[in-house]
């Protein structure tokens, strides 16, 4: 049975003073990293500041935060790992000083947490989460207890240790049980930004946690699923395992908008790395250099052509058609001889080129080059020895540099695209055969721009730009990224993506019922195709923790009518949460959207508001007439500010301990299309943690009614 702290006091002391103990290492080791001189083991000031840097980032990952705890677990193993075809004996790349020693006993015991700590002779104080030997906490069970005697869990209020669970997988007189504590932590009130979940992980979400960086996984989550969790933790488990590898390639978390990336941004740091960057796709495909500022729209018809995979391939053609086959000779002067090749072999050589498919960029660099080695082959067919040097003064005389500029000129990507979407001509010349002429004339500008600069640019256009970028030259590629809420992306945003991880992996994140663009995937395997990853692993998490079993039975009325192909999500919660559908007058909407957040707010935690685009307004303006403070999303919550004002265009991937939907019909109304309205009504219903509250006016979408 479970051990608790009132029957266990003793244990409990003991268990406190381990912590104590523990906090005070951990305050040794950032004094001991503070204290560093590094005057003097530097061989110049470039290193020094190299150093300094690194030495100020450890500095910020030792830091003790009051209110998290310092551990979570405790394990105590039959036998102490690193023994033979003991669990745990394998060692992380980079993480070989966070290996526990083996030996000590008939069993050792390891307390797990969010980082490593050891006392003053090395020896560790804790272990983190993601070392080999932690993984049992997790993993282990009564049918495979991994060599485990005792899984102990602690339970924290305020930052201080108040009790602790014991499992006794070992032994057969004990039966399999549910742990209270964990289920009070997944389902605690919640206020600020997204927190980690590392004391709670479990078993399904811990294998996608720990899968190896060499391939790429796919999670289709269910709302609740925790897979924005996952990802995250996974990119943590990844620099654990694999510092030195990702430290020179670099990682990167994109999501949907900044407002999630502000919800999201303290879990990486809680667990000491720091140095994951985070955009959205907007901001990768970004291009001030080139004067492109994104300052348009475009109609949803437009977006879904330009979005369009067709669309790479009317930019290849079109940048390879600034590509001129030579008329004439390129004729090089070298002292008193004159060096002539011919049009024709001119021509071969940039066939030749064009046929081995290299980036518009590198080719034009090659092509001096082989010109100038034409050259040198008739100069040692006339008994002359030239080398390297000699070739290269060729490819810098005046005659060699005019001919790779009337045969292959630099090209602006900004321009390119400026001149597909301003010239019908040009477009029809290179989207024959691959976009009809009502879809040619949905992408063309109306009126035309004069210049990059003055060109009112959209999200699609700039996706456009950084496509033809790539195919000038090509892209930094990271180690590894986290790509979350996928399924929104057109099949050019997810080419945007994957030549950010050509030769890395990626953490493929989303909800296909979720899809709210009208381009949304229609399923993984075609997305994992546009991204350049078709040999993805595709992971599916249906268990959800969070959201209660009532609420997301109601949401998953529409999974038949939004993505028939899915599995209905369950929940583990044992509590149904408190959730009610109420109808009202129309007169009476905003009155009784107003009460029902003044009842949420009488509960603990984070209360969000969430309605149409169009509806924001009046509620805003309802809610200041009330007294009742709101933030909108990005902004943190406190104790004085609980109550969010959500836009259900901004909702996807935030979630509230309360949730007030005000008017479903007037959301899914707010969409292009009825499919793309449910979707986003499902997304609404579904952010919901301890409690929803429906209130309408309008009839109900008939799969809710």
């Amino acid at each position: 049975m479970p051990s608790h702290a009132p029957d266990h006091p003793a244990p409990l002391a003991r268990e406190r003073a381990h912590l104590t103990a523990s906090r005070s290492a951990l305050r040794t080791m950032r004094a001991d990293a503070e204290a560093l001189d590094l005057r003097d083991v530097t061989a110049n000031w470039v290193n020094a500041e190299a150093l300094q840097h690194q030495v100020s980032e450890r500095i910020k990952a030792l830091a003790d935060l009051a209110h998290t705890p310092l551990f979570f677990g405790r394990l105590d193993y039959l036998y102490a790992p690193g023994a033979e075809n003991a669990p745990g004996a394998e060692t992380a790349e980079g993480a070989e000083d966070e290996q526990p020693a083996a030996g000590g006993g008939p069993t050792d015991t390891f307390y797990i947490g969010r980082r490593h700590v050891h006392d003053a002779d090395g020896d560790p104080m804790v272990i983190d989460w993601r070392a080999p030997v932690s993984q049992p906490f997790y993993q282990a069970s009564k049918k495979a207890p991994m060599d485990i005697a005792l899984r102990r869990r602690f339970g924290y209020t305020g930052g201080e240790l108040t009790a602790y669970e014991d499992e006794h997988l070992s032994d057969p007189a004990e039966g399999e049980q549910a742990s209270k504590l964990l289920q009070s932590e997944i389902e605690r009130p919640r206020v600020g930004p997204m927190r980690d979940i590392v004391a709670t992980i479990q078993p399904e979400q811990d294998e996608i946690v720990r899968a190896g960086i060499g391939g790429t996984v796919c999670v289709q989550g269910a709302p609740g699923t925790g897979k924005t969790a996952v990802g995250l933790h996974r990119v943590a488990y990844l620099l654990y395992a694999h510092r030195e590898r990702l430290a020179r390639s670099g990682t990167l978390v994109i999501g949907p908008n900044r407002s999630f990336l502000h919800y999201i941004e303290q879990v990486l740091p809680a667990l000491g790395e720091l140095q994951v960057a985070q955009a959205t796709v907007e901001d990768l495909v970004a291009r001030p250099a080139l004067g492109v500022e994104v300052r348009g729209a475009d109609p949803a018809d437009t977006a879904r052509i330009k979005g369009d995979a067709r669309m790479a391939e009317v930019l290849r053609r079109a940048l390879r058609s600034y590509v001129t086959m030579p008329t004439e000779p390129c004729v090089v002067v070298r002292g008193s001889r004159r060096w002539r090749v011919p049009a024709y072999e001119l021509e071969e050589i940039v066939q030749e080129l064009l046929a081995r498919g290299i980036r518009y960029g590198a080719a034009r660099d090659a092509l001096p080059q082989r010109i100038a080695h034409a050259v040198l082959v008739r100069m040692e067919q006339a008994g002359e020895a030239p080398d390297d040097r000699v070739q290269d003064a060729v490819a810098r005389t005046p005659a060699v540099k005019a001919a790779v500029k009337a045969i292959w000129p630099p090209v602006d990507p900004a321009k390119l695209v400026l001149r597909l979407l301003s010239e019908p001509d040009f477009l029809a010349e290179h989207a024959d055969g691959i976009l009809d002429a009502d879809e040619q004339k949905a992408v063309l500008w109306a009126k035309p721009a004069r210049s990059v600069k003055s060109a009112k640019w959209s999200p699609a256009d700039a996706v456009l730009i950084d496509e033809a970028a790539d195919l000038v030259e090509r892209t930094h590629s990271l180690g590894h990224v986290v790509l979350d809420e996928a399924q929104d992306l057109s099949p050019m945003q997810y080419r945007a993506v994957g030549r950010r991880c050509t030769t890395g992996s990626a953490t493929i994140l989303g909800d296909i019922a979720q899809g709210t663009t009208p381009w949304a995937t229609a399923g993984w395997k075609e997305a994992l195709t546009h991204l350049g990853k078709e040999g993805a692993t595709i992971e599916e998490l249906t268990q959800g923790f969070r959201v209660p079993r009532e609420v997301i039975a109601y949401a998953s009325r529409l999974l038949p009518a939004i993505a028939p192909g899915l599995s209905e999500a369950t929940s583990i919660r044992e509590a149904a949460g408190d959730f009610a559908v109420r109808a009202v007058a129309p007169a009476e909407l905003d009155t009784a959207v107003i009460a029902a957040c003044r009842e949420a707010l009488t509960h603990e935690g984070s209360i969000g508001l969430i309605a149409a685009e169009a509806r924001i307004p009046a509620l805003a303006s309802a809610l200041g007439a009330a007294s009742l403070t709101h933030l909108s999303p990005g902004e943190e919550t406190s104790a004085e500010a609980r109550l969010t004002l959500v836009p259900a265009t901004l909702a996807k991937g935030l979630e509230y301990d309360y949730v007030v939907l005000d008017e479903p019909a007037a959301v899914v109304d707010g969409e292009p299309d009825e499919r793309t309205g449910l979707r986003r009504l499902y997304v609404a219903l579904t952010r919901a943690v301890s409690g929803l509250t429906v209130v309408h006016a309008a009839p109900l979408p008939e799969r809710l009614a």
